[in-house]
């Protein structure tokens, strides 16, 4: 079996399509055909099924595409592992995190970051609670910025670096758009606008609520901090948002009040796979953003 082999065999099962996965190596489409072949006899099974133009994994095809992906990761964590060895300013982090922290927290500690290692190179992706803890597990991501940290789970590890407090948004007509703080069961007789269910602020705010005495009543849901903070404004209901959602403006912002009880918080914390020496280079940068959180970090 050649390395050649596994890398033809994991681009058309991505692509499922033989000639555009020879376009994507820039090989002629009869090589891909002819080591995919020979791979299928090597291993006596075959690996797609014909559906029209396009090729389809079969079962057993599934399973070793994940065996065959997890090998060329390890040979490409191994290179570059090497690389990092002669020279770890010249690495790559690929960096994980949910999209609430994308808007400041990371491009600011990022851009602190590589003024110390400019040459690091950064590869990034969001993702959700649950697809972020995926990612880490998977080794998709070397690292990955998380809220609120998990607690209890054997396949990562990390700390927290962040408690951030939450407030109540208003809309600036409301009754108690201009106190100085309020508490949580003041809105219990508000409609609530909500992120979606499998983002991690809506426990969260569920959860305040419940220990305010009551369960709030969801007008609407969102995926995105603008949007919430724009039917707000907009009157169509009340919210809780973390400091950070507060940083973009725009002509439809809505009123920001304290919360004084209970004390709504999250935490935000970093991740990587339990049992696993990170490569040097992301050492580096988790030992940048310790400190960073410590020592340096200013909220706007």
């Amino acid at each position: 079996m050649e390395l050649r082999q596994l890398e033809y065999f994991v681009q058309v099962a991505r692509l499922q399509h033989v000639t555009k996965a020879a376009e994507e190596l820039h090989v002629a489409q009869s090589a891909v055909s002819r080591q995919i072949h020979r791979l299928e006899e090597e291993l006596g099974i075959r690996l797609f099924m014909q559906r029209g133009r396009n090729v389809q994994l079969t079962p057993v095809g599934q399973l070793f595409l994940r065996r065959a992906e997890a090998v060329l990761g390890d040979l490409d964590r191994a290179v570059m592992e090497i690389h990092e060895f002669l020279d770890p300013e010249v690495g790559e982090i690929r960096l994980g995190f949910p999209h609430s922290l994308g808007i400041h927290l990371v491009p600011q500690v990022v851009a602190a970051f590589r003024k110390l290692h400019p040459n690091v190179k950064f590869r990034f992706r969001q993702g959700m609670y649950p697809s972020l803890i995926r990612d880490v597990v998977d080794a998709e991501v070397d690292i990955a910025f998380i809220s609120p940290f998990p607690d209890k789970n054997e396949q990562v590890t990390g700390e927290v670096v962040l408690t951030e407090e939450l407030f109540a948004i208003l809309p600036e007509r409301h009754r108690l758009a201009r106190a100085k703080s309020i508490v949580l069961s003041d809105l219990k007789d508000e409609t609530f606008v909500l992120f979606s269910s499998g983002y991690s602020l809506r426990p969260i705010v569920w959860d305040a609520c419940k220990e305010a005495g009551f369960t709030p009543k969801i007008g609407f849901e969102s995926e995105e901090h603008g949007t919430i903070r724009g039917l707000v404004a907009a009157g169509m209901g009340v919210s809780l948002l973390p400091e950070m959602a507060m940083y973009e403006t725009s002509s439809m912002m809505p009123a920001v009040v304290k919360i004084s009880e209970p004390h709504v918080t999250r935490t935000i914390g970093i991740i990587h796979r339990a049992g696993e020496k990170l490569p040097l280079v992301v050492r580096m940068f988790h030992e940048f953003l310790i400190d960073f959180f410590k020592n340096e970090y200013k909220t706007l």
